[in-house]
């Protein structure tokens, strides 16, 4: 089958590598009918991955159909149309079976619970994807939710409607969200559903700006958006949602928030010593969430709003592009060229 597979800094190959085979009688192989590209590739693509080495395939996004199911996998079918989370779990720990695959007690290290960060678990951008412990590693997509949506739940909306859960976003706050990727972009709207009267969006890319203008932010266009929001908020907001992870910006979330604020930081970050401003965090009695979505644990109330209508998870897609073109996908995301927010991949094109 062909695949995406990482050959080296801001190298993607389109690779022919062997077929899945079933991991074991609880597990099954799905037909990839959409992939997606997420902005956690990219520290990959970046030559920061998460493991040393080349060759394996990327990709934790992937809609499809089941072609193969183990006799131990209950509650699914060959022909199933099925939405892999990004995250994968044990699917017998009690943790699993609440949901949380981020706290599974059998597969202690991230990198075992995510597709496509090294070897332990096969890249989603390929033409079919090996499921593990497929009961509470799959879910079944209602008809009303398209394969666009699907990508999107996989991974970016379940990760921005943690983020504003744990904030606990109370009808009539005002929220700012720090980053408008795609992940930025579902906060948006998670903001809203939750009640958010008012929701600022910050970025340097002003196409960015614009698509959250769209779904009702006020976007802040200045060079000095501490200041700006400030102005806008008179002292700040109760929540600030941070969707990128650098240190400037988680920087620029603490600071944007009142006293007695909550700062929810969803961007993965890599510095191990962020230089926490613990007095002004104190002084302020600021509330500071950090952490690794478990998207099993959120993705209910998601399936059931997006077929409502009342999330819309496929706005923040882009562009549609064949697989064979993986590296030209990339390296359009890591450039942030042509107004791109999020890419699908067609991975039989």
């Amino acid at each position: 089958m062909k695949a995406l597979t990482y050959a080296g800094p801001r190298q993607i190959a389109y690779s022919e590598v062997p077929d899945p085979v079933l991991p074991g009688r609880d597990g099954a192989i799905v037909r990839v009918t959409a992939a997606g590209i997420c902005g956690s590739d990219l520290h990959i693509y970046g030559g920061h991955g998460f493991v040393p080495g080349t060759g394996y395939g990327v990709g934790h996004e992937a809609a499809g159909e089941i072609v193969e199911i183990g006799p131990e996998a209950h509650g699914f079918a060959v022909g199933d149309r099925v939405l892999v989370p990004a995250s994968a779990g044990c699917d017998h720990c009690a943790s699993c079976r609440r949901g949380l695959v981020g706290g599974c007690e059998r597969q202690p290290l991230p990198i075992d619970v995510c597709y496509g960060l090294g070897g332990a678990l096969a890249g989603a951008q390929a033409q079919y994807l090996a499921v593990p412990h497929a009961t509470g590693n799959l879910v079944r997509l209602p008809e009303a939710v398209s394969d666009e949506a699907a990508i999107v739940l996989t991974d970016n909306a379940p990760t921005a409607w943690y983020g504003a859960r744990r904030a606990r976003i109370a009808p009539g706050e005002t929220v700012v969200v720090i980053g408008l990727g795609p992940v930025g972009l579902m906060a948006v709207q998670a903001a809203f559903a939750m009640g958010a009267a008012r929701v600022l969006g910050v970025d340097l890319v002003a196409e960015r700006r614009a698509r959250a203008a769209e779904l009702g932010a006020e976007p802040v266009e200045s060079d000095d958006p501490k200041a700006a929001i400030r102005d806008l908020l008179d002292g700040g907001a109760e929540v600030a949602i941070e969707a990128v992870g650098a240190d400037a910006t988680i920087k620029l979330a603490i600071s944007a928030v009142r006293p007695r604020g909550r700062v929810s930081v969803i961007g993965v970050s890599q510095n191990a010593a962020y230089p926490m401003h613990l007095p002004l965090a104190q002084v302020k009695e600021l509330e500071f969430h950090i952490g690794l979505c478990s998207i099993q644990y959120e993705l209910p109330p998601l399936l059931r709003l997006t077929a409502a209508g009342r999330l819309r998870p496929e706005v923040v897609v882009t562009h549609r592009m064949p697989m064979s073109e993986g590296e030209s996908a990339y390296k359009l995301f890591a450039d942030r060229a042509d107004g791109v927010s999020k890419i699908v991949l067609d991975p039989w094109s």
